[in-house]
């Protein structure tokens, strides 16, 4: 399962891109097809108690998580960690996450490997 665990979490990282980003293609289509209405989104966000609930557990939650990814990353020497930073703004922070599990995962297990040999 080890081996396999950087890979599990990479399926992860392209699947958080690609969810969001359909219903994201959902929601431009509904307003007409021109461009992302974030005025609209945020509302939309915030139109239910379900959606308020799903949004304030991503909002602390990815808040939290940005904030370990900034520490860790640089704490565990791990190359190209702040991809994941612009990955959760530009694409989703549902692809952020495993992306950065990923990197983490691969420094890890290189580091375990230099330490037996």
């Amino acid at each position: 399962m080890r081996k396999a665990l950087p890979w599990i979490y990479l399926l992860l990282a392209i699947l958080g891109a690609i969810l969001p980003w359909k219903a994201n293609l959902e929601f431009i289509a509904e307003g007409g097809g021109q461009a992302f209405d974030l005025a609209r989104f945020i509302s939309d966000a915030n139109s239910t108690a379900a959606s308020r609930s799903l949004s304030a557990d991503l909002l602390v939650g990815a808040s939290a998580v940005t904030l370990w990814i900034c520490v860790e990353g640089p704490r565990q020497k791990i190359k190209g960690w702040w991809l994941a930073i612009p990955l959760s703004f530009g694409v989703a922070f549902a692809c952020a996450a495993p992306f950065f599990l990923f990197l983490r995962e691969r420094q890890l297990q290189a580091q375990e490997s230099e330490s037996t040999s």
